[in-house]
């Protein structure tokens, strides 16, 4: 006995009025962070070759979570040692609370900076 179109089909299916159409599911990506939200726009939009090539071969999101994860362990520590070398401490945060803030969001900006041109940008 010969098989109809519908059964030779892999997959399941539902109808919508005449017509067959597969129960498609989109495969659940990892959750990117910021510093990988960045790091794709930095590719579509500077480097779309290479983007392109991560994204059809399968490996975009890997690629995004990879960089996401060490951006983010390079930021934090990139953080705790020029707070030490420009000698922001606790104790000044406990003394001068204005001047502390001042200093660590000019630390936290040249943090970023570099972790945008070792990571994100290259």
């Amino acid at each position: 006995m010969e098989k109809s179109a519908f059964e030779q089909m892999d997959g399941t299916y539902h109808r919508e009025g005449d017509y067959l159409l597969p129960n498609l599911t989109v495969p659940e990506s990892p959750p990117v962070g910021i510093w990988g939200q960045r790091r794709k726009r930095y590719l579509k939009t500077q480097r779309e070759p290479l983007y392109n090539a991560l994204l059809l071969s399968g490996k975009l999101d890997d690629h995004l979570v990879e960089v996401d994860t060490q951006a983010d362990a390079m930021f934090f520590q990139l953080v705790i040692q020029l707070a030490a070398q420009n000698g922001v401490s606790e104790q000044l945060k406990v003394e001068n609370q204005m001047e502390w803030v001042k200093q660590m969001n000019v630390i936290r900006g040249q943090a970023v900076e570099i972790v945008y041109s070792e990571l994100i940008y290259s």
